[in-house]
Formats: structure tokens, sequence, C-alpha cells
């Protein structure tokens, strides 16, 4: 079929780690949808975000730019209006990307005039994007839907996530809202895509579905609250203790102390990283559960598009922005140097692609790619300025010559509000921040003003020793600090650098950064 006939689903799930679907083997969770996908798709398997928290991830993830390209670091940090982005790709070439969801993109102030209510707002819209249902933090549009439907009023996203009750000798995150599972924030927000969808059936569409869950609050519905047992969940990989985790790095001990536990049950006060073994294992049933909700919810939409016989010339994309640490290394969250953060899903069915279908890809993949990938697949051209790479080759069933070996990621901590890390830490904003270069053997990660990690992956794959101040391992740890620089001087700006100005007119090179 002609990549112009087709339809675009794109779909994040918030804060979904790369080990929780079932095709990967998973000893708890069930990913029935998702695992039908992956054998009609292509799956990534050592598939990564380049930033942390959300805003500065899906910058990247829509961008296709790196954040040190980007240069929108933070949760409420502005993207600059020029970049370019898949929606506003999709738009030139006559698509209505139209999301349902939110993208958490900072506007950029310079482009807003008086008191413009996006000022008051990390949560602005990706410049290019249709509105169609726009999901905030309030959760407004699902409250007022949940009052009309007899739940009564909730004043705000930490009254309609409370739980009803709770049950003694079971985890904080156990007992479920007043609401039912038909009445979740995933069913409300997949009940509407699909009423969106259900009149397009004639005609080329383009839908962003970018659902909340499993980001906290973790109070799941019923029965996704009750689905896994808190007793037969993984543990979590970390140090025996607090304090040896601690120990391993000062930024490590500053989120020990700092991540609140508030931001993931909903009672108790103090650091997360302190919650008792009841809960952390119930943290984790109930994550599982709430992935196993969008699931369904997702099979609801898969479902639609067979039945309606668009299924054969739609572009599926699925992923998420991050990770969670779930609480490996005693941390929950995604402000962490540690792979579970950044390690994210990614599918992709593209028809015409067929000797890709059911394949697992085993090659570093990057968020940034996903942009590029979109792109390619509906037959329009990559802008340069983008730092990623198509993936179509391998959908394929091919692997493009010269791929890379290692994958690359950054986080900003600053926080120009209160200043948290920089006091605790001794820091500028400005050296709040740190790099990594990662491959199948090591890991290396470099602080802009704090001392480096390095962990033997191969010997270590928790992450659980920090090598890099052993004399023995200097050579190494240069040579990955040798690569990281090479890989930050390759993505340098690059939107108009391969273009030449001459007596006989512009001459442009173009082609891959690899």
């Amino acid at each position: 079929m002609s990549s112009a006939n087709l339809n675009l689903l794109f779909i994040t799930a918030d804060q979904w780690r790369a080990d929780c679907l079932g095709v990967l083997g998973h000893p708890v969770v069930k990913t029935p949808n998702l695992d039908a996908l992956a054998a009609d798709a292509t799956l990534f398997g050592r598939h990564y975000t380049q930033a942390v928290p959300c805003g500065p991830a899906r910058a990247c993830l829509h961008t296709g730019r790196y954040l040190m390209t980007h240069r929108s670091v933070g949760n409420g940090t502005p993207l600059d209006d020029r970049f370019g982005n898949w929606a506003r790709e999709v738009r030139k070439a006559g698509y209505d990307p139209t999301l349902y969801g939110y993208t958490d993109t900072s506007a950029d102030p310079r482009r807003l005039a008086g008191d413009d209510p996006l000022l008051h707002t990390y949560e602005g819209l990706l410049p290019g994007i249709t509105p169609g249902l726009w999901v905030q933090e309030d959760m407004a549009p699902w409250r007022a839907w949940l009052a009309a439907e007899g739940f009564g009023r909730f004043a705000g996203m930490h009254d309609v996530y409370r739980p009803r009750g709770r049950t003694p000798d079971r985890g904080a995150t156990f007992d479920p809202p007043v609401y039912d599972a038909a009445h979740s924030d995933t069913a409300y927000m997949v009940d509407q895509a699909l009423a969106w969808l259900s009149v397009r059936r004639d005609t080329r569409w383009c839908l962003h579905l970018s659902l909340l869950r499993p980001h906290p609050p973790w109070v799941a519905p019923e029965p996704y609250n009750a689905m896994y047992d808190a007793a037969a969940v993984p543990a979590p990989v970390r140090a025996a203790s607090r304090a040896e985790q601690a120990a391993q790095h000062p930024f490590v001990a500053w989120l020990l102390d700092h991540l609140p536990r508030r931001s993931f049950f909903p009672d108790g006060d103090g650091p997360v990283s302190r919650a008792g073994e009841t809960d952390q294992r119930q943290a984790r049933a109930t994550y599982y559960g709430l992935m196993t909700e969008v699931d369904h919810h997702l099979g609801r939409v898969f479902a639609f598009l067979k039945d309606s016989g668009q299924w054969e010339h739609t572009l599926v994309v699925f992923t998420s922005d991050h990770g969670e640490q779930l609480g490996d290394h005693h941390l929950y969250g995604k402000l962490s140097p540690y792979d579970p953060a950044f390690h994210i899903p990614l599918m992709v069915r593209a028809p015409g692609h067929g000797a890709g279908r059911g394949r697992r890809v085993d090659a570093f993949t990057e968020a940034v790619d996903v942009a590029p990938t979109i792109l390619d697949a509906l037959g329009l051209e990559v802008p340069q300025e983008m730092d990623g790479c198509s993936l179509v080759e391998f959908l394929a069933g091919g692997t493009p010559a010269g791929w890379r070996q290692d994958v690359f990621w950054e986080c900003d901590f600053r926080d120009p509000e209160t200043l948290a890390a920089e006091t605790a830490l001794g820091l500028t904003p400005d050296q709040c921040s740190f790099s990594v270069l990662r491959d199948r053997a090591g890991k290396y990660v470099h602080f802009t003003a704090l001392p480096p990690l390095f962990f033997d992956l191969e010997a270590d794959p928790g992450e659980r020793e920090n090598l890099a101040e052993r004399p023995e391992m200097a050579a190494t740890v240069l040579g990955y600090a040798q690569r990281l620089l090479s890989r930050r001087q390759l993505h340098a700006e690059r939107t108009l650098v391969n273009h030449r100005l001459g007596p006989a007119g512009p001459t442009v090179w173009k082609g891959p950064r690899r």
C-alpha cells in the first residue's frame, strides 16, 4: 500500500518500564493485546529514552532531538518554537495530527502575549498538533464526565485518585477509587478516542493517543487493583540497605532523601525510599494492574481498527516517554542514573513491511528515532536537524549499515524554583546534569560537576558496583568518556551546516550523521 494513504496511530503510555511486557517473558504482568501487536510488528528490545522527566523526554520523542540540542531540560522549561517536530511535518503533508491526552510541551514565552495562561503551566501543546481531548494534570474533562455520570464532584487530581478505603495489612496502593473500571481515566480517554475514530472511517487520519497510566498516583480500579498478588512480584534490584545504596554516589544519596512518598503513595510523609516492604510489593502489583488495564483498552482500539477494515492501512507505534525505578536501587520514579528509568518499550507496525513482522530487534535504538521513523514510514522527508535515525530498514527485515553500537541519554536535574539539588550538592543550576553512554559491556555516567559512575554490565547487570574510581579501570573509563565526547560532537546542531553558498548557488549535502 502507498505510504501516502496510511493512517497514523501513535500511542504513548506514561512511565512504562521496558521489561513489563508478557512477550518479553515478564514473570507476572499480563499484556495480551500488546503481545499480539508485537507478533504483528517489529519489537525493539534495546530501546531507550533520551531524557527524564516527562517534558524533556517528550521533547526528545516529538522533535527527534537530543536534550543537548532542544534544551527543554525540565518540566516547565520552554521548548524553542523554531524546532520542528513530527506533527508539524505530517501537517505539511495534509494530515491533521490530533491529540487525545497530553504532550507536556512548555510553550515558548516569546510567542505569547500578556499574561497568557500557557505561561502558568508546563503542560502546553506540541506545536502543530490539534487538541481533540487535551488532558492536563487537573484531569478536568474526566472529572466533569465523572460528575455527569453520578460519581460526584472531585476537587482535583489528588481527590479523584483518592482510595475509597484502607484495607488492613495491604499496601497503601491496594484499595481502589470510588469509580469502577468503566469510568477510569484510561477508559475515558480511549472511549473519547474511539468516538473520534468512529466518524473517520472514510478519511485519512492521524491520532496521537497519550495515556497517563501506569504513571502515579498508583490507584487502580477493580479488578486491576487486586489482579496481581503482591507476594508474587519480582523483588527490586538494589543494595542491601539504603545506606549502602547512598554510598554509591552523592547524587543517589540526595535522591534517596529527596524524592517524597506522596508522589507515589496516597498516604504518609517522608522520602519514598523509606517505604516498607508491604507498600513496596503492593506498589509493584498495582503498577502491573494499571499496565494490564492499559493493555485491555488498547485491545479495544486495535479491534476497532480491524473490524472497520482500517488495520491494514494504519501505521501503529507504541512506546513510552520514560521508565520507572519501581524500588530498584531503593528509588521510585524516573529521576536516576539507572537503566529502569530510561529503558522503554517500542513496537512499530508498518503496512507494507511484512519482513519485519514478529521480529525482535536487538540493536540499540533511541526515542529520537521515533519521529524520523514515523515520517519515513509515511513517505515524508526527515528534516536534517533531527538527531535520530529512521528505523524503517529494521521494519523491512534489514539492519542499516553502520548502525550505532551504543545508546546515549542525558538528565538535567536543576530546579531554579527550589534550588534543592543545588543547595544539597553545592552546585549551580548549570552544573546539575549528567550524560550517559551505554553499550552491551558497560555504562559510563558523566556528571558535570560530580564524580562519574561506571558499571561493568557483563559482570554487574544490576548496576550495583561503581568502578569509576578504581585505578585498574582508568583506561576503560577514559575510553567511554572519549566516546561520549565524540557522540556529543557528532550531534551538534546542524540545521544549516551542510549548506554552502557560492557563485553557482546553494549546495546541500543530506545524509545520516553516523
